[in-house]
C-alpha cells in the first residue's frame, strides 16, 4: 500500500475545513478548485504574487 504525500498547504485547508464541519463532497470540491486554480498558476497558490491573482 502507498501513501500519498500532502503538502503542508492542503493538510492545514483539510483541517480547516474539518473544524468547520464542511461536509466530505464540500471539501472534495474545494480541493478540486485549489488544484485547477494552481495549474491555471503553474504553481503552488501559497506563492502567488498579487498580480496573479487579480489575473
Amino acid at each position: 500500500m502507498t501513501e500519498e504525500r500532502i503538502s503542508p498547504l492542503r493538510a492545514r485547508m483539510i483541517e480547516d475545513m474539518r473544524i468547520r464541519g464542511m461536509g466530505e463532497k464540500s471539501q472534495k470540491a474545494h480541493i478540486r478548485a485549489i488544484k485547477d486554480f494552481a495549474r491555471f498558476l503553474g504553481h503552488s497558490p501559497d506563492t502567488a504574487a498579487p498580480e496573479e491573482l487579480r489575473a
